[in-house]
């Protein structure tokens, strides 16, 4: 089988396609023949050497594959061979045959594409739990999400029609009018003075901030705050400027972070949390009922997947770079 495989650090061009070994079915796993595979920020900072979750190098990234079934293992009675389906992946993903626990493996909603199901467990996942299970967000309360055209902010914005939330979206200028179509009010993030704009239009705070940023930027989202209003840190994208990296400006930056103690927490009555989505990818009892939730709302028309490109394997390189500049609005996907 093929693989984008990440042999050493470093721009977009190291990522290679090589061949490896079929993966072989083990009792109570799937094995997937992948039409398509995401590609999130994550699978950037691996290849630049800033990601410590990532497998050692050479290897293949990718948390999230849509496909059809090439073989179930013995016990499993969900799934057999030739159901279309969508699965989450602890690396490797990024493959043209991928080896999952049934637990981990989900029915592609009928009208969806390969490219739709496999722009959905990522980002939507990242949206529902923020949202509901850890801002337990309330109908009428604000969110204001940082790079709210990416796949991320874009689940928000529909996540948060289903809520009954008012989304407030920071992204470039030229975004706007997609954010508007999906109901969401939008900002300037490239703007220095986008804090000012928003605290304008929410003079009480914002209920809800979600930033996947870092540095100042959590700095001002927490001055934001409303009187019990929660921040979710979820990635710090701001280590990640340019394509490859630059180790003493990351730790200086890391370095530079701001700090939230309980007193001043207590204090403010307001909150910071952190979600790592990766960390939890294998609890079945959390993440089960979030994904069933998720495709009752597919299922019933009230989510799509925004797929902005998929690029061809052998294009990795490319689609690696159209992320670090910005360029894309909704999901970026590998096909095989």
């Amino acid at each position: 089988m093929k693989q984008v495989v990440i042999p050493r650090h470093g721009p977009p061009e190291v990522l290679e396609v090589r061949e490896g070994p079929d993966p072989a079915v083990v009792p109570g796993s799937v094995r997937i023949r992948v039409h398509a595979a995401g590609i999130n920020f994550s699978d950037l900072l691996a290849r630049q050497g800033l990601y410590p979750d990532a497998p050692k190098l050479p290897c293949t990234v990718g948390y999230e594959v849509a496909g059809v079934v090439d073989a179930a293992g013995s016990g499993v009675t969900t799934f057999r061979a030739g159901d279309r389906v969508v699965a989450t992946t602890k690396f490797g993903g990024q493959s043209e045959l991928v080896v999952t626990p049934a637990a981990a493996v989900f029915p592609l909603p009928g009208a969806w594409s390969f490219e739709q199901g496999a722009a959905f467990p990522v980002v939507y996942l990242t949206a529902h739990h923020m949202l509901v299970r850890v801002a337990a967000a309330r109908r009428g309360e604000s969110v204001l999400v940082h790079a709210a055209a990416g796949g991320v902010g874009l689940a928000v914005a529909e996540l948060g029609r289903i809520l009954g939330l008012r989304v407030l979206g920071l992204c470039s200028a030229t975004k706007h009018d997609v954010l508007r179509e999906y109901g969401v009010e939008p900002f300037d993030g490239r703007d220095p003075r986008w804090f000012e704009a928003v605290r304008r239009s929410m003079p009480g705070g914002v209920d809800i901030v979600l930033d996947a940023v870092g540095g100042a930027s959590w700095r001002r989202g927490y001055d934001l705050l409303a009187p019990g209003g929660r921040m979710i840190c979820y990635g710090a994208s701001v280590l990640s400027e340019g394509s490859t990296r630059n180790i003493i400006k990351t730790i200086w930056r890391v370095l530079r972070f701001p700090r939230f103690g309980p007193i001043a927490l207590m204090n403010d009555n307001r909150s910071v949390a952190g979600v790592n989505l990766g960390h939890l990818w294998n609890e079945e009892a959390l993440i089960a009922p979030q994904i069933d939730a998720l495709l009752g709302y597919a299922r019933a028309g009230q989510l799509t997947p925004r797929v902005d490109r998929a690029f061809p394997a052998a294009e990795a390189a490319a689609a690696h770079r159209y992320i670090h500049e910005r360029r894309n609005i909704g999901k970026v996907l590998l096909t095989f």
